[in-house]
């Protein structure tokens, strides 16, 4: 060969040329060129004999090409080059044929003339191009996946987080008690652990927060940033509950200015008294307050681990998430309790290890469909044991696959319900919508009589307040939370640089 750069260069000169033909050109190609390992398996694809051919160069990692024979011959019609770091791509042994289409956000690359069939040995990430009769795939050698700066957007997660706010909100419905009778006995099935979308909330902050951790980053900077996504709105909220309390909604009225001062800094559920000061479901941010105090020192900690001590990290804090229960269930540790920052913790940490196992690019759990069933069994599994494990430990198991699998489905462009459009719209503003929903359910069931309803009128109802929420969850998100974490970060993210757009 006159280039030492090419696995291989050849010429198609009978009309035809074979699928074993094309291997044995691949292999004499492969042996003149040091470190390069090839081996070859017959497949079969729809009933017709193929061959997958795989080469191993320790520079670019693991490349294979199937040849689909048309009854016996074949050739192959693209110009394939290996992809990037996080390029990959996929060939179906058994009975399925490589893709006939390009990806939709590859450019088009024009076909080479059939008679010049050409491999070359290219490392600049290109997007894959998958020819009709051939599929290249790469793996590049093991290494953590760095998130670049402009492209860390994990679309599927930002939509997993609307439908755990919504949860919230329908958990919320069934405490006040829209349905009645059957139907609330119904409700109470499907939504009495809704609570569950807090957990999912600690353990994709977690996840998020190591996914997408900087290089050479400081902690007031780290807090500085986590301050301008929280404060505005919770500043925000809590002066509306102060207000509603102190005019229409007499049970939101704090009992003295400890219980305000403890809320608005973010401290108050450090208390068990107080868990509700204010606005009642800020409850959560202040144990969101107490992981971001924690996390500058907790990844210093798990980024010195290699993977097999960050997935025992993983296995101990999930261990944590189930027994935390039962201790404060037998042994009456009066501390366990769902608001207690420190109860709460382990789900972070569970997060903290996902995140970093996915970003070493050693995390090797199923996919979203099999994550998502099991997280379903869990929810429903908390009506069979005692309410306590209900919080998270029934669902610890599904959360801790379901969160990373969202997150590699994004990275691998993998199909995602969860990444559509409207989906990822609503849980950009679920920040907004969960702490503004709870202050319109109390308004409306302070003066309206909302409890044991018909259906209809139970439907009705629960469809205005939710409507009423999410266009107030829309404004709060465009008129408060955007504009509030621009101007505390004014100044920062041109030094800092922009990170992953899921929080």
């Amino acid at each position: 060969m006159n280039d030492p750069d090419e696995l291989t260069s050849f010429r198609r000169d009978a009309p035809l040329v074979s699928a074993r033909a094309q291997q044995a050109a691949l292999f004499r190609a492969a042996a003149s060129l040091p470190g390069i390992r090839c081996t070859d398996t017959a497949v079969d694809i729809n009933g017709t004999t193929g061959v997958a051919v795989s080469l191993d160069d320790p520079a670019l990692g693991r490349a294979e090409l199937v040849f689909d024979a048309v009854g016996s011959t074949t050739w192959a019609n693209a110009s394939s080059r290996a992809t990037g770091p996080t390029g990959s791509g996929s060939a179906t042994r058994s009975g399925s044929p490589p893709s006939s289409t390009a990806p939709a956000d590859s450019p088009a690359d024009p076909l080479p003339d059939p008679k010049d069939i050409h491999l070359a040995r290219d490392t600049s990430p290109r997007p894959l191009w998958a020819g009709a009769r051939m599929t290249l795939l790469t793996a590049a050698p093991r290494r953590a996946l760095e998130p670049p700066a402009a492209h860390g957007q994990l679309p599927s997660l930002t939509g997993m987080r609307w439908v755990a706010a919504l949860l919230v909100f329908l958990h919320h419905i069934r405490n006040f008690g829209y349905f009645g009778g059957s139907r609330g006995q119904l409700v109470d099935w499907a939504f009495g652990p809704g609570a569950v979308g807090v957990s999912f909330f600690f353990v994709l902050s977690g996840f998020v927060l190591a996914w997408s951790a900087r290089d050479g980053d400081s902690a007031p900077r780290f807090w500085r940033r986590r301050l301008a996504r929280i404060y505005p709105l919770h500043l925000v909220t809590a002066v509306l509950a102060l207000l509603l309390g102190a005019t229409l909604i007499p049970g939101l009225r704090p009992e003295g200015a400890g219980e305000t001062v403890a809320n608005v800094f973010l401290v108050s559920s450090w208390w068990r008294d107080w868990w509700q000061a204010l606005n009642p479901v800020s409850w959560s941010l202040t144990c969101e307050a107490f992981f971001y105090a924690v996390f500058p020192a907790l990844y210093v900690v798990v980024r010195r681990l290699d993977a097999r001590a960050v997935t025992g990290v993983l296995c101990l804090a999930a261990l944590l998430v189930v027994v935390l229960p039962w201790a404060g269930l037998h042994h009456a540790l009066g501390w366990i309790v769902p608001s207690n920052p420190a109860a709460r913790l382990p789900e972070f940490v569970l997060g903290v290890a996902a995140g970093r196992l996915v970003r070493l690019g050693v995390w090797r759990g199923p996919g979203l469909d099999v994550s998502l069933a099991l997280t379903v069994v869990g929810y429903f599994l908390t009506h069979q044991l005692p309410g306590v494990y209900g919080v998270s430990a029934c669902t610890v198991l599904g959360l801790t696959l379901l969160v990373p699998a969202a997150a590699v489905a994004d990275l691998r462009g993998l199909p995602s319900f969860w990444r559509r459009r409207r989906l990822v719209v609503l849980g950009e503003w679920s920040f907004a919508f969960y702490l503004i929903h709870i202050l319109v359910l109390r308004l409306a069931d302070q003066y309206l009589s909302l409890h044991h309803l018909p259906t209809l009128q139970a439907l009705a109802a629960t469809a205005a307040v939710l409507g009423v929420s999410v266009a107030l969850a829309r404004a709060l998100h465009e008129g408060v939370e955007r504009p509030g974490r621009r101007l505390l970060l004014k100044g920062v993210r041109r030094k800092a640089g922009a990170g992953p757009s899921v929080h």
